[in-house]
């Protein structure tokens, strides 16, 4: 079975980031769930229901050097939603939380990475993410935005997180990878 570490951060989508796990399940991947610390806080109440969907801890730090990995070794990563705050501290390597810190290890490891941002008009028309995205796709990062991927909406003013087609990506980028 292929492992698919999903990573999110704190955008409402990720409130819903159940969906995206029984997608990734029923698509036959072995799912394992991180969290950055804001969205972990946020899904708190639902860690025990998310832990028996996926089978495994959800996390959001890193473990204790010398312990064992409570994961198995991560086939492919999809980072979904990631904010406007995680794809800039990405593409920086600034590697203060657990998950960003995994996507930016997983470049030199030569995991497939995918990433769908999940930003707002207003942070979209900062220069920082157009600069960040451009690095992350230059490090081989399958970044879903734009034309075919995620469309920034006016700020307050949510819709359907795309999981779907953002798990498309993950099984093109194990098959490209095999």
């Amino acid at each position: 079975m292929t492992t698919l570490y999903l990573f999110g951060s704190a955008a409402p989508p990720v409130l819903g980031v159940g969906a995206g796990i029984e997608d990734g399940k029923q698509r036959g991947f072995d799912v394992c769930l991180g969290l950055t610390p804001t969205a972990a806080r946020w899904l708190e109440p639902q860690t025990a229901e998310l832990e028996r969907l996926t089978g495994h801890p959800v996390r959001s730090e890193y473990k204790t050097p010398g312990t064992a990995d409570a994961w198995p070794k991560a086939d492919v990563v999809l980072f979904a939603p990631a904010t406007f705050n995680s794809i800039n501290a990405w593409a920086l390597g600034i590697t203060s939380s657990f998950v960003v810190g995994l996507c930016a290890e997983g470049i030199g490891k030569g995991i497939p990475l995918v990433t769908m941002p999940c930003v707002n008009a207003a942070y979209a028309q900062h220069r920082a993410l157009d600069r960040s995205v451009a690095e992350l796709r230059a490090m081989g990062v399958s970044v879903l935005y734009g034309e075919g991927g995620f469309q920034p909406n006016p700020p307050g003013q949510g819709r359907e997180f795309p999981w779907g087609l953002a798990l498309d990506e993950v099984e093109r980028a194990v098959g490209a990878g095999r």
